[in-house]
């Protein structure tokens, strides 16, 4: 897969779940990228529904960065 093939495919996912409902719980970031917690509280259950995805292109990573910070302002 090409470098800018996989910047596609992790944003895809991550506006996937975004498109949803989800939000930016937490990030963890390492030497393998970022760990990007992702939540979804619909209201049906007590406990929030929670996906991980693990995020290794540098673009990507730029790309939730805006995501989080649009989403700071949203609950301010």
């Amino acid at each position: 897969m090409s470098d800018y093939q996989q910047y596609i495919a992790e944003k895809d996912k991550i506006d996937f779940f975004i498109n949803k409902g989800f939000r930016i719980k937490n990030v963890e970031e390492n030497l393998e990228g970022a760990f990007l917690v992702l939540e979804m509280n619909d209201g049906k259950k007590d406990i929030p529904h929670e996906e991980t995805l693990h995020i290794k292109h540098a673009d990507s990573r730029k790309y939730f960065a805006s995501l989080l910070i649009k989403q700071q302002r949203q609950e301010s």
